[in-house]
């Protein structure tokens, strides 16, 4: 099965799905495994791995002059999801980002990971931070949607070059993100609506919300998408609480408004393991409505997060 399928069976459960950051470089799969374990008996039916960007460093030469060279801090996601969908039997979804990487070393991840029977991909910009390896669009995808484009062409067997090729039996299926309060650079909603539906159009099959903490959000971004002729499965990510100066963070960040009534409970907190607790609670109940209003799927970020998101899992699946 694909993703796709798992979200858009009729058997009225919502399903369970995390996404886990690499280990840093140094550490083994071991601390990715210890996650997994932690999550299994809740029948996650995807895991998502997230990608990140080589950090430019200067290393300093024999002669005194200073090299610029790319540093890579976490193993990449290729080898990572072949690892887990191979040990649990799980569907394993890497990220495949645009900011760090040539056209020529994403088509190099797609020969991998269909090599490797990873055929469900998750596809962003990634983060905007660091220098440009180039602006020019024949180097490099400088938007999500041109990513887009270059896994449809290789789906149809066409590479980065224009080369031809004989289209694999299994394309890849894929997902991409959405903001119900709006991508901080997109000048209004309209706009940011705008732009999911051309994800949709070109081939997403489904879409996963940025981070939230209201769901009165959520439904009205997805009634709006609704309205816009965009049908796919628009998939909640939920973030569980699990240090006081979130509070202030996690707005700052990533653009999610932290309703009053949870901010204040926040703010009685002396400790952070009180607001993990907190957070704990509020993420249960927001689950358990999103359940209600019937949506396919709950798709949990897991970073410093593990334990908060088995005990919310405990209570609603």
């Amino acid at each position: 099965m694909r993703v796709i399928d798992h979200l858009t069976r009729n058997d009225g459960r919502t399903a369970f799905s995390f996404e886990i950051l690499p280990p840093l470089k140094g550490n083994n799969i071991e601390k990715v495994f210890n996650i997994i374990d932690k999550l299994r008996e809740f029948d996650p039916k995807y895991i998502n791995i997230t990608s990140h960007r080589s950090e430019m460093i200067y290393k300093e030469m024999p002669d005194g002059s200073f090299q610029r060279q790319k540093m890579r801090k976490r193993p990449g996601s290729v080898a990572i999801a072949s690892a887990i969908q191979n040990k649990y039997g799980i569907i394993a979804v890497p990220h495949i980002i645009c900011k760090g990487f040539t056209r020529d070393e994403t088509e190099y991840a797609l020969i991998d990971l269909n090599f490797l029977g990873v055929h469900d991909l998750l596809l962003l910009r990634g983060d905007i931070k660091g220098p440009e390896i180039s602006t020019d669009p024949k180097v490099v995808n400088m938007h999500a949607t041109d990513l887009q484009l270059q896994v449809n062409d290789f789906n149809r067997g066409i590479y980065a070059d224009g080369e031809r090729f004989e289209a694999n039996a299994t394309p890849f299926s894929y997902g991409m993100a959405c903001y119900p309060e709006k991508h901080e650079e997109a000048p209004n909603m309209e706009s940011d609506i705008r732009y999911a539906k051309q994800k949709v159009e070109a081939g997403a099959d489904y879409l996963v919300t940025q981070m939230f903490f209201d769901n009165e959000k959520y439904y009205s971004f997805v009634e709006r998408c609704r309205a816009e002729g965009i049908t796919v499965p628009i998939i909640p990510g939920i973030k569980p609480v699990v240090f006081r100066n979130q509070l202030s963070v996690l707005p700052r960040v990533f653009r999610a408004d932290i309703p009053e009534a949870f901010a204040s409970e926040l703010r009685k907190c002396t400790t952070d393991e009180e607001a993990k607790a907190v957070g704990v609670e509020w993420s249960i109940e927001q689950c358990r409505d999103l359940i209600a209003h019937g949506v396919p799927s709950l798709h949990f970020y897991t970073f410093m997060a593990s334990e908060s998101v088995r005990k919310i899992a405990e209570k609603i699946y």
